[in-house]
């Protein structure tokens, strides 16, 4: 999922897909250290994945911060 397209989703579902991420993350750990990870590749697209979506909840939490403090 690129960032484009996450940038169109609310917070609460960047959340959800972050936890998704991470579950699958500690998936193909798992699979790697039983040597049943067939394709390593995804390793490291799900790494990314995982970065990319927290970045964009980031991006997200300083944009309400700084309308928060525009209105104050």
């Amino acid at each position: 999922m690129t960032a484009v397209e996450l940038r169109k989703l609310s917070y609460k579902e960047l959340g959800d897909k972050f936890n998704e991420a991470k579950e699958e993350l500690f998936n193909l750990r798992f699979q790697l250290v039983t040597n049943q990870l067939d394709n390593t590749a995804r390793l490291q697209e799900v790494k990314h994945d995982v970065a990319r979506i927290a970045t964009v909840m980031r991006e997200q939490e300083i944009a309400a911060w700084q309308l928060q403090q525009e209105e104050a």
